[in-house]
């Protein structure tokens, strides 16, 4: 691991992309909660929900609700899932200030996930851009399926890069290399994440990776090595897109810091980490998928991020 990699910012998705293949739901007050459960454990960073239909996406009904919730220092920390103007127009209103403005580099999974083309989503983003800068917020570029696609198979890495060039993103603030399917291996992840920073214009670079073939750690490593500056993770390794057969869930908040250790972790606030993903997971009745997790619970005493019994 390249000494560049403790740099990098973790942002957290649980609210997000964690919850959004999950039967159950959780209050508003619950989240803010989980938010400053986050910020509190010396998270940087957090993706605390979506403008997706409530109606297609349930667990995401309550953000508007989240984010006129929290104050305006938590909001500098949050970012919100957007995917068309006037999803930056509604959560601008309520106050965030930090938005990803997806599409899918395949058509097919744009269709599905969000009712358009790709193209058709590449036309709106000036005006995204536009509301954006109205509302003094950050928007980023979000590419899902940059590595594979659920319809179409393998994606030419030349299509991701023609997005990142497009002149209609200038101004976007980061440009996200999504794993959506986490098929994705880290000499593939290595190679775009390289090509993707020397195409963004002086953009940063974020990996949103998921761990269906228990490549996420592995591949956020790559990520990093080649210039990416944040990586995401989920909280019990919840997660997946409702609209992509085959996804599960995103890599593991936990194991992501246990192993890498950004400066900020320690045993007592990874702990605290730990018990809050069992609380999450348990609530919703899902699968904690964190090795890391497991880890801690063990009874190796001796090692310090063994938690105590």
């Amino acid at each position: 691991m390249n000494t560049t990699t403790k740099d990098f910012v973790l942002r957290d998705v649980t609210l997000r992309d964690g919850l959004q293949l999950t039967g159950g739901l959780l209050s508003t007050e619950r989240k803010v909660s989980i938010v400053r459960s986050l910020l509190k454990a010396g998270v940087p960073a957090i993706e605390i929900g979506s403008m997706a239909r409530p109606d297609l996406v349930p667990p995401m009904a309550n953000t508007l609700e989240l984010i006129e919730n929290l104050t305006p220092e938590e909001l500098k920390k949050c970012w919100i899932w957007v995917a068309t103007p006037r999803h930056v127009q509604k959560a601008a209103a309520a106050g965030a200030v930090n938005m990803q403005y997806c599409l899918s580099v395949s058509d097919a999974h744009n269709q599905a996930n969000i009712g358009r083309s790709t193209e058709a989503s590449m036309e709106a983003l000036p005006q995204a851009l536009e509301y954006a800068r109205e509302a003094g917020a950050a928007l980023q570029l979000c590419l899902a399926t940059s590595f594979t696609c659920p319809f179409e198979g393998d994606i030419d890495p030349e299509r991701v890069l023609r997005l990142v060039e497009d002149p209609r993103g200038t101004g976007t603030s980061d440009i996200v290399i999504c794993d959506t399917l986490g098929h994705a291996v880290p000499d593939q992840v290595h190679g775009l994440i390289s090509r993707v920073g020397a195409a963004a214009a002086g953009r940063d670079v974020v990996f949103h990776g998921h761990d269906t073939w228990g490549m996420g750690v592995a591949n956020a490593v790559a990520a990093l090595d080649a210039g990416a500056t944040t990586i995401d993770g989920a909280l019990g390794g919840l997660g997946g897109c409702p609209f992509a057969p085959g996804a599960s869930g995103n890599t593991s908040t936990e194991d992501l810091l246990f192993g890498l250790r950004p400066s900020w972790l320690n045993p007592r606030n990874f702990a605290d980490l730990v018990r809050l993903g069992e609380g999450i997971t348990t609530e919703l009745n899902e699968e904690n998928r964190s090795k890391s997790a497991m880890g801690a619970r063990s009874k190796a005493g001796a090692f310090q991020w063994v938690m105590p019994s």
